[in-house]
């Protein structure tokens, strides 16, 4: 079942097409990776489906609900999930006050001095980290803490709204290709546990090609293939913009 449907997507910058005509679905439980050049148009994708950029034109639709013009807050309460290449988190609170603030807001209650935000949602924000193992640091200030574990409790925090879809950008930057693939391994047993979509855009095409159920290539704003790892891989238009780049990189 299709939960997020992209129609038409264009967003310029100048005279630079960053998105032409970009179309895709994202299903239940499926891991899907937009991948693609540096310019491609992958973070501006992300950013447009997140709400911090408006596009020309097109269509996105979560549940065939419009999301178009709508703040990235509203996008957040409606189900739309977000992590970011730079680990977003409080460093100067602990690991379990960071999920506390995201579950507080997602549920926008009200403070005040007879209610301190320490006391509420503690159970829930434990049973996060539980499922992303960091509970075990939820005292410790966030930021004590390595680079890997920061990528945990920012999925904490994107999962303390129960998004419908999450976005992920670079969620592996920066990190051991150990790290690498336990997170990915727990964000794909995550989505099909809760029957979330995840659209993730990532550099390292082990984790793509090891996690990613299928793939969307973008080159210049535009799909160049889309389909499952070994068809993308094999493609050779891919392997000419991107692939080849990629190995010679390497």
């Amino acid at each position: 079942m299709s939960l997020l449907t992209v129609n038409g997507l264009a967003k310029s910058f100048g005279a630079v097409a960053a998105l032409n005509g970009v179309s895709f679905e994202l299903g239940e439980g499926e891991i899907l990776a937009l991948i693609g050049p540096n310019g491609a148009g992958k973070t501006t994708c992300l950013n447009i489906l997140g709400g911090q950029l408006r596009p020309e034109r097109g269509s996105i639709r979560l549940n065939g609900r419009e999301l178009v013009g709508l703040p990235a807050r509203r996008l957040c309460r409606l189900g739309v999930g977000r992590t970011f290449q730079i680990a977003a988190v409080f460093g100067s609170m602990t690991v379990r006050e960071n999920v506390q603030m995201a579950l507080i807001a997602g549920r926008r209650r009200v403070l005040g001095l007879w209610r301190p935000a320490g006391a509420l949602y503690v159970e829930e924000a434990i049973e996060l980290l539980e499922r992303v193992g960091m509970a075990d640091q939820a005292e410790r200030l966030c930021g004590l803490l390595a680079y890997g574990d920061l990528k945990r409790v920012e999925l904490a925090i994107a999962l303390a709204n129960w998004p419908v879809v999450l976005l992920m950008d670079e969620p592996t930057a920066g990190m051991a290709p150990e790290e690498r693939r336990a997170l990915m391994r727990l964000s794909a047993e995550i989505a099909r546990e809760r029957r979330m979509g995840i659209l993730f855009t990532e550099h390292d095409m082990d984790v793509v090609f090891a996690h990613a159920d299928r793939i969307i290539v973008l080159d210049r704003g535009e799909i160049i293939a889309e389909g499952a790892p070994s068809r993308v891989r094999q493609d050779a238009r891919v392997r000419e913009v991107y692939l080849g780049q990629v190995a010679g990189a390497a």
